[in-house]
């Protein structure tokens, strides 16, 4: 992370207070549990470059390879939408090594795989492992860190997650000469392996541990982090609220709205202004065009003479781009907030794809298309990229945390497999130019709904937030 930020308060703040090591502790604990993250890249952009070489081994057919591709993301939106449950009932910990066998599992299928069929079975595997990882991992990073480096720690998700992908775009150039597809899906046990050993060493999130009657462990968990007092001044608040809340310390339990899981739960008045916001950034961050972006990516950068027929080259650039916009956004999350993020980013998107559209219509240089598209890319990595996965982490009462994150989750994998079967047929209806305008109005309207509707989280504890969201949504809870 970038330099940290100070965790020793005066006596107004409202921050629990973190030793240096304890600091150093939670930081080690983030960096673990994204990990999963990482993965989450890593298996979505390995196919990238295996499917070169596995459609000639096994004769694959438009459809198979298409197929092969998207089924990933069917298992990821059945991931996202079981792991809430799953979480809540056994613990955020259990939840994580479980699905690291899962990654490793379905790993192993697609690397040992004869035939189409064992390979789609592997797919459908990570895309398992891949969606309960995004809905998992905000919740588990969110009720870990305190705070005032809540937004940054959360950031992680989306860090590691282009990581992810930019190490799995140079394994398959590494590979790419040799031709050996399945070399690049054996990669992706060692960090597979790494999350299920990891998970031996972290602790349970001491929110799960409270609101399960666990104290004793959920003390011992924050004893390691805060100054004296600090566990005690967290505990109390739960006991002496019968639900917990992360006013003062960050730490984060069962706040507003807390009571029965479940889908009722999250239709409730108090939580469903959350709910709301949630699901319509997690449509918003796919039906603003990001894939459809990285996915024409090639063809820009072939007519601009950047070698797009090396389609492995193009995609480690454009790796490199998301990781060094996305470090960029680790060290403003915290420092400007996550609202003026989004509208920035939204409006950098608006502007540039709307560009974009013009360039191609009005057939313009394909070196102006590219740096429309690079803007593009550049304004989304640094807000709507990132801060979507701050926000769900953040919005919701913590009782509703895991599943609420979930629905976001799984809203977000099905918006992106929709966008990404509807591009192509759109490009053929209207063209690239109307297309690419399209995406510009819903940024702009993206623009409008978190001026109105999206509080800002940071530093902010959840009953603020909670009647943040009350008001601008205008809901009585009472």
């Amino acid at each position: 992370m970038t330099e940290p930020l100070d965790t020793r308060p005066t006596s107004e703040s409202r921050f629990v207070r973190l030793t240096p090591q304890g600091l150093k502790t939670v930081r080690r604990w983030a960096v673990s549990i994204t990990i999963g993250s990482f993965l989450f890249g890593f298996d979505t952009g390995i196919i990238s470059g295996a499917l070169l070489f596995i459609r000639d081994d096994f004769d694959l057919s438009s459809f198979e390879q298409s197929s092969v591709v998207s089924v990933l993301l069917l298992g990821a939106v059945v991931g996202a939408l079981v792991s809430g449950r799953i979480a809540d009932r056994y613990g955020r910990r259990p939840l994580l090594a479980g699905l690291g066998v899962l990654f490793l599992l379905g790993i192993v299928a697609a690397a040992v795989a004869g035939g189409y069929w064992l390979l789609m079975l592997g797919r459908i595997v990570m895309g398992l492992a891949v969606g309960g990882v995004s809905a998992t991992v905000p919740t588990y990073l969110g009720e870990m860190a305190p705070a005032q480096i809540r937004g940054r720690v959360l950031s992680l998700n989306q860090l590691l997650i282009t990581l992810g992908l930019l190490t799995s775009y140079l394994v398959n150039w590494a590979f790419a000469e040799s031709g050996n597809w399945r070399a690049m899906f054996w990669v992706g046990g060692v960090p597979s392996a790494l999350l299920v050993l990891v998970c031996l060493w972290l602790p349970e999130s001491p929110v799960w541990q409270i609101n399960h009657g666990r104290t004793d462990r959920a003390r011992r968990t924050l004893d390691k982090v805060t100054e004296p007092g600090g566990t005690d001044l967290v505990v109390s608040r739960f006991e002496d609220t019968g639900h917990g809340t992360d006013r003062d310390d960050g730490q984060r339990g069962d706040g507003a709205g807390s009571g029965p899981g479940g889908v009722r739960a999250l239709l409730a008045p108090a939580v469903r202004p959350a709910l709301l916001a949630a699901l319509i950034l997690a449509a918003l961050q796919q039906f603003s065009g990001i894939n459809t972006i990285l996915y024409y990516a090639p063809t820009i950068m072939g007519q601009a003479g950047l070698s797009a027929s090396n389609a492995i080259y193009y995609s480690v650039f454009i790796g490199v781009i998301n990781v060094i916009v996305t470090v960029v956004s680790l060290g403003l999350v915290d420092r400007l907030g996550r609202r003026p993020l989004l509208l920035g980013s939204l409006a950098g998107m608006a502007i540039s794809i709307a560009l974009l559209g013009i360039a191609f219509v009005a057939d313009l240089s394909p070196l102006l298309m590219l740096v429309f598209m690079m803007l593009y890319i550049v304004a989304f990595g640094v807000g709507m990229g990132p801060v979507f996965w701050v926000l769900l982490g953040e919005i919701f009462p913590p009782a509703q945390r895991a599943e609420g994150s979930s629905a976001g989750a799984t809203v977000n994998w099905l918006s992106n497999f929709v966008v990404s079967l509807l591009f192509l047929p759109l490009i053929s209806a209207v063209g690239e130019g109307p297309t690419f305008w399209i995406f510009a109005v819903i940024c702009v309207l993206g623009v409008a709904f978190v001026a109105r509707w999206v509080p800002e989280t940071r530093g902010r504890h959840i009953d603020e937030v909670g009647e943040d969201l009350h008001r601008r949504w205008n809901v009585r809870t009472e």
